[in-house]
This record gives structure tokens, C-alpha cells and sequence, in this order.
């Protein structure tokens, strides 16, 4: 990241298909798939795009937050955690954002809150960059988060937002022990099916049988996705749409879309690379440096 060089790291037990979790990959795995993830890889950290949606509408961004606390704060029990926000373009492409260090985390809820001056902050930081960058002017962002988005977050986010920017707060995460749906037959449920449940709540099916390729790539009953639009006013069904699109936004799998959108399944990742080597002094924006 200091020289502005994005690397990519290939394991010979990778192109031996000898796998690994890291990879996605199994001695089984056909060579395709290692060629799919390799060529990807590189072309998009070369300066290539990959594909993008042609769903995707101008001036609309999306942005998913992530909280990583570091080993000494999870070793000591301390409050200490670093918040990450990813923003995601029309284009396809994607900037990361670090915050600050603070007591984000909670024992009693075991979840990571910011204030209303870091939430401030934090989006401005986002925006800011978005700009430097070349951004287009923006008419919507939407903010993704595993968590419940408390009302100072919100304000504080919206405090970084300008007027003419509508701003909506989205909870996106997976309903493991919630509603189940059954087809008759032996196919699951179709990817994309959608319920809605009020105004505000909905499932979708971001996992499911795929009719144009007549496969499913799971092996249980497929959850859904339970959205809550908690912040703001959007259309629901709009929201699930976009939702749906973002989880073909991953330029790192071989799969026609993942579990989960983009904006929330990679925030793990994203912040452990952040915490991991606090001696890193330059931490670059693009999201190549981050797959």
C-alpha cells in the first residue's frame, strides 16, 4: 500500500489444487476455478473492471461499515474497536475508509456503536475521498450494517451528508433462525425470491435455485436475507433489488452471486487487514489493495 502497489500472493498448494479455506478451492476443484480466480484477481488489480451491473444507477452509492476489535482488545476484554466504512459505485468499483480507534464495542449487546462525532466523521472521511477520487455528484447513499443503526449514528451520519443527498440506513444481515420457505419438488426456493413483510421489513432470497442454470450451489435450506430500512424513506422492493445486484459485486468468487451483498460480506476481511499492522502508515483507498 506505501508505493501504491497491489500485490497478489499465490500459494503453490493453490495451483497444485491442493486448496485450502483461504482460497475457496479443493483438491477437487477444477482448474477453471483456479484460473477464474487468478485472471480475475489480476486484471482487476491491474486496472481492469471486471464486469459491473447494468442495474446500477448514477449517483446512487452504497455504503457497508465494519468493526474489527484487535487481539489485545478481545485478550483484555477492553471496548476498543476500529470502524472501516466500504463504499461501492455504480461503476462497480469500491473505496475503503479507516476511522478511528474507540470504545465502539459493547459486552452487554456485543455490538459496535459509534458516537454521533465519529459516525460524523467517518462519512465525511468516506465522501471526501469519493471526491478526490473523481466521484460524481451523488443523489442517494445507502448505508448497510449488520447491526441496528442506533439514532446518533444516524445523525451523525446525516450531519456529514449534504442537503440534497438523501441518506437511508439499512440493516442487511442473515436470518438463520427465522422464516423457511419450501417448493414442492426437490428444487429450494428461486435466488431473488422476495416476501415483504411491512413498510420497512423484508426477506430476500439471495441464495436459491438458479432456473437459467438449473442448479443450486448449497447443501441445506437456504435463509434469506432480512432487510430493514431502520433510517429514511426508500422503496422496498428497490432496495431489495439493490441488494440482490451487490451480491454479484464480488470480483474475488466464482460464483454467479454470494450469500450475502458485498457491502456486508466483506467486512471481516476488510477489517482485519486494517488492524492486523497498525505500522502501516499509508492505507490506501482502492478496494484491489483489499482482495
Amino acid at each position: 500500500m506505501e508505493h501504491g502497489v497491489p500485490l497478489q500472493i499465490i500459494k503453490e498448494s493453490t495451483l497444485n489444487l491442493e486448496g485450502g479455506e483461504d482460497t475457496g478451492l479443493t483438491k477437487d476443484s477444477p482448474k477453471s476455478a483456479v484460473a477464474w480466480f487468478l485472471s480475475n484477481a489480476i486484471y482487476y488489480k491491474s486496472g481492469g473492471k471486471p464486469w459491473r451491473l447494468c442495474t446500477a444507477r448514477e449517483g446512487v452509492c452504497y455504503v457497508g461499515f465494519a468493526f474489527r476489535r484487535t487481539e489485545s482488545a478481545v485478550r483484555t476484554g477492553a471496548r476498543t474497536a476500529c470502524c472501516a466504512a466500504q463504499l461501492f459505485l455504480d461503476t462497480g468499483d469500491g473505496i475503503v475508509f479507516k476511522g478511528e480507534l474507540g470504545p465502539w464495542y459493547s459486552k452487554e449487546t456485543r455490538e459496535c456503536h459509534l458516537n454521533g462525532q465519529a459516525a460524523r466523521e467517518l462519512l465525511a472521511g468516506v465522501l471526501a475521498t469519493y471526491q478526490e477520487l473523481g466521484g460524481k455528484p451523488l443523489s442517494e447513499v445507502f448505508l448497510h450494517s449488520r447491526s441496528e443503526m442506533s439514532e446518533e449514528e444516524y445523525e451523525g451520519y446525516r450531519s456529514a451528508c449534504p442537503s440534497s443527498v438523501s441518506l437511508i440506513g439499512i440493516r442487511v444481515r442473515h436470518d438463520d433462525d427465522g422464516i423457511k420457505v419450501f417448493r414442492p419438488g426437490r428444487n429450494p426456493v428461486l435466488r431473488g425470491a422476495f416476501v415483504r413483510m411491512s413498510e420497512t421489513t423484508c426477506y430476500l432470497w439471495s441464495m436459491g435455485f438458479k432456473p437459467r442454470l438449473e442448479t443450486y450451489d448449497g447443501w441445506d435450506v437456504p435463509f434469506p436475507l432480512r432487510i430493514d430500512v431502520q433510517h429514511g424513506k426508500a422503496d422496498l422492493k428497490q432496495v431489495a433489488q439493490d441488494i440482490l445486484g451487490l451480491t454479484k459485486l464480488n470480483y474475488n468468487t466464482c460464483r454467479l452471486g454470494g450469500a450475502q451483498p458485498v457491502t456486508v460480506g466483506f467486512s471481516n476481511a476488510v477489517g482485519e487487514i486494517l488492524v492486523t499492522n497498525p505500522t502501516v502508515k499509508v492505507c490506501r483507498p482502492q478496494f484491489k489493495f483489499y482482495i
